[in-house]
């Protein structure tokens, strides 16, 4: 019992650390596998370093989108869910 005494902190301290750190964080990435999965030709986008466009054409695991000064090939993980989401939500 005085074993058990001596780790209940610890494994506390670890359930709290899963509940706030680890488990929110798992969640935002199954959400953002679920989003990259979802994108469709012409679906307007923000990436992650802030260029705007509508994807024009989609492969396994790239994208080209159109810009303004022409196509680029761009990696589906580098589409910004939260930027691609507030401008689907300002039109």
């Amino acid at each position: 019992m005085g074993q058990l005494q001596q780790f209940l902190p610890f494994l506390l301290m670890f359930v709290v650390i899963y509940f706030f750190m680890i488990r929110p964080q798992q969640k935002r990435a199954k959400n953002e596998r679920e989003f990259e999965s979802a994108l469709k030709v012409g679906d307007k986008i923000i990436t992650k370093s802030g260029i705007h466009g509508k994807i024009s054409e989609i492969a396994d695991s790239t994208v080209v989108i159109e810009t303004m000064a022409g196509k680029l090939k761009m990696e589906r993980s580098s589409i910004s869910m939260e930027l691609s989401a507030t401008l689907s939500k300002k039109e």
